[in-house]
């Protein structure tokens, strides 16, 4: 690990699961932490969220890169008693169960400060430590719907759609990495830890804090931001046009051979144009469907308007400014061939052979871990007999 990465020496225990806790703590050893994760025998079940390719998924990957794993069972004397051990020697210890789970296994805040008093500690819950709803069950989907979100996505019907992506979970993710991130420098300036108590809900709330102000001011019926905008249906797929100011929205009806719609006294200032939009846009939609995509984009941008053709995965993988920027390097993984991993802003690219790039199997790296706290080979066969400890997947146990 490079020693002048910005959290080289900080230690992390990261007992978390499924995704927006993994993707913190992921970010923390991208940028130098030594990730400690601790999961059941069984593995983190953000493991089986997708397709699995033995232990692995595409969502283990990519929220779990840079990170050596330790399998246990907390269920177990001894296995909680390795935890409680990691937990007392660790800068930041990060979780993502319920309340009152951890402190189960004498391992919640107040327990690991007893033993390690300038701990940074984050939780990561669906709606927080306190308060009516603290104790449900939550899902990604069940928070888009609770914080409005789904709202802003309706199919053609007006029905309120989720995401098809777990968008606050990854959200939360980055909104605990930068908690965590200014914790730790607080740590290291003054010697104080604390505790950070990361929800879901929250961090929905937050990224969507103008969307919630604007409902609020305009009394549930936010206007639009300019028109013309959106999805426009082609002769043979979607392009996405943005007609933000007044040279945009000329430029495009010159575009289209409307130059009539730029002079209509009906739309001639974006206040207009907000005003009749649902008079305007069918007008600008009808327009579009004479043209292929690729006709549309050229022209429009040409013309200095706003416009994308609306990709799929594979167009994006394939797209000629993407490779030019090398915005998403193909890195081979241990055991699953050459996958693209999209380079995140601020952290050195990905690249086959680093440690960075490399998701840990399950108990992959129990024996080191335990070695470095100080365990002998004795002691970590006699975990392994008693089904405390588990190793690399696909191995067998080594009790069996």
């Amino acid at each position: 690990m490079t020693d002048d990465l910005p959290f080289s020496g900080i230690k992390v225990f990261d007992a978390t699961q499924g995704v927006a806790g993994p993707h913190a703590t992921m970010l923390l050893a991208q940028y130098g932490a030594d990730v400690t994760k601790v999961e059941p025998l069984e593995g983190d079940w953000g493991r089986t969220l997708g397709k699995m390719y033995g232990d692995l998924c595409a969502h283990a990957i990519t929220f779990n890169r840079g990170k050596k794993s330790v399998a246990l069972d907390l269920k177990t004397a001894e296995g909680k008693a390795i935890a409680q051990k990691l937990a007392s020697e660790a800068d930041v210890v990060v979780e993502s169960f319920r309340p009152g789970v951890m402190s189960r296994f004498g391992l919640g805040y107040d327990d690991v400060k007893k033993s390690n008093p300038n701990v940074v500690y984050l939780s990561v819950t669906g709606f927080g430590q306190s308060g009516p709803y603290s104790k449900l069950p939550v899902t990604d989907s069940v928070i888009q719907a609770f914080s409005g979100w789904m709202t802003l996505h309706r199919d053609a019907e007006g029905v309120p759609m989720r995401s098809g992506m777990i968008a606050v979970d990854v959200m939360t993710g980055l909104y605990a990495f930068q908690a965590l991130s200014t914790a730790i420098l607080k740590q290291v300036r003054f010697g104080k830890g604390q505790y950070i108590d990361c929800s879901l809900m929250q961090s929905a709330a937050a990224f969507q804090a103008a969307k919630v102000m604007e409902y609020h001011l305009e009394q549930g019926e936010p206007q639009v931001l300019y028109v013309p905008v959106g999805t426009m249906k082609t002769k043979d797929g979607y392009l996405n046009v943005t007609a933000m100011r007044e040279h945009h929205y000329t430029g495009l009806c010159k575009v289209l051979g409307r130059d009539d719609l730029a002079k209509d006294p009906r739309y001639d200032s974006r206040e207009k144009r907000i005003a009749r939009e649902k008079e305007l846009m069918p007008i600008v939609r009808a327009e579009f469907l004479k043209r292929t995509t690729e006709e549309w984009a050229k022209d429009l941008t040409e013309a200095g308007v706003m416009n994308a053709k609306v990709n799929t995965y594979d167009d994006f993988m394939k797209d000629e400014h993407v490779a030019a920027v090398g915005g998403l390097p193909w890195v081979e993984h241990q055991g699953m061939g050459a996958l693209p991993m999209a380079n995140i802003p601020g952290i050195e690219p990905f690249a086959t052979g680093s440690a960075m790039s490399e998701c840990p199997h399950v108990g992959q790296q129990t024996r080191e871990i335990l070695a470095r706290a100080g365990y002998t080979e004795a002691e970590i066969a006699d975990l392994a007999a008693k089904k405390a400890i588990g190793f690399e997947y696909p191995t067998k146990q080594a009790a069996e």
